[in-house]
């Protein structure tokens, strides 16, 4: 269900646009939230009760009731205390960490974030927001939580999370308190592979067909037996007829090595280029090929493995625009 924003939200996106607001300028991390960045304003609930309680004030001086005057400041007391619970559950807070693993454009990323709580106060009721996107969690005295947003992807390259929200209702939902955080830290999408079966380029050269002698499935000739060989590679007939002890050594193919030309790919359209350049590192990466990168001024490889896959995914991601 979509997130409906209260009274208190609306007024706050349109009052984060003012200079005076904190912060002003992408922040290191880790942030410290003190009471010179936690605004509160009171949500429609909190503004219904006050126009109550002023109505009640009026109907007290008015009949000069004093039990209703005194019910009145009582539960102004009690709603001005909620206002100053909300504003101390922000205060002291840490934002320590911000980061996410690299997902193909299109995809939702798993941005997580991680917050520590000074003092002995317990803080229920937080939500950390970007957008629509919101997550809640609730954090303990001397505690590190994580929460995760899921932000939308749209294209590749460095994904900024922009202006983060950390806000809270509690204790009796009068008012909600809120800190704006703008963390300086990018997160990389890859490009969108491109769809369907896209056939792997020909290996050329002899660094596809060498053949390793090692123990694999296809037998390549005998040889005669050394000490440490395995006895299931003993030929036994062949051993019987000649007098000696012959042994099967098997060959097995080496991994094809594949080279992922940008040149090669010279009518098709820049972007087009790039993400049939993903589709070949992520087919390679799968089929557990060794591949090259060729990229303009720049050469991946050639490897296999995750850590050659990322770098040549983070390498796509980057390339300038068209």
């Amino acid at each position: 269900m979509p997130h409906v924003p209260d009274l208190a939200e609306r007024l706050g996106e349109r009052l984060s646009r003012l200079p005076l607001v904190r912060p002003r300028a992408p922040e290191t991390l880790p942030v410290h939230i003190d009471r010179r960045r936690i605004y509160v304003l009171p949500t429609g609930f909190g503004l219904f009760l006050a126009l109550m309680l002023g109505a009640m004030v009026l109907g007290g001086l008015n009949y000069n009731n004093n039990p209703a005057l005194l019910l009145a400041f009582v539960t102004a007391a009690v709603a001005h205390n909620s206002l100053v619970q909300a504003h101390l559950s922000l205060s002291g807070l840490r934002m320590v960490a911000l980061h996410a693993e690299p997902v193909f454009a299109g995809q939702p990323m798993a941005v997580r974030a991680a917050f520590e709580a000074t003092g002995l106060r317990r803080r229920p009721g937080l939500e950390l927001a970007a957008g629509p996107v919101q997550a809640a969690f609730d954090l303990m005295p001397g505690e590190r939580a994580e929460v995760v947003l899921a932000l939308p992807t749209a294209r590749r390259g460095w994904l900024e999370p922009g202006r983060l929200r950390l806000s809270t209702i509690r204790p009796l939902g009068l008012a909600r308190a809120w800190s704006w955080l703008l963390p300086r830290a990018r997160l990389l999408v890859y490009p969108l592979p491109e769809a369907g079966e896209v056939p792997l380029p020909a290996h050329g050269g002899d660094s596809a067909s060498r053949r390793t002698r090692q123990h694999g499935e296809q037998p390549h000739h005998l040889r005669e037996y050394r000490p440490g060989d395995a006895r299931k590679q003993i030929a036994w007939k062949p051993s019987a007829s000649s007098g000696r002890l012959l042994v099967r050594e098997y060959e097995a193919s080496a991994p094809r090595e594949i080279e992922l030309a940008w040149d090669a790919l010279q009518g098709l359209a820049h972007e087009a280029r790039i993400r049939r350049l993903a589709r070949w590192v992520v087919d390679a990466e799968r089929l557990g090929h060794r591949f090259r990168l060729h990229l303009p001024g720049t050469v991946i490889g050639p490897g296999r493995g995750p850590e050659h896959r990322h770098a040549c995914l983070r390498a796509l991601a980057l390339m300038p625009d068209a």
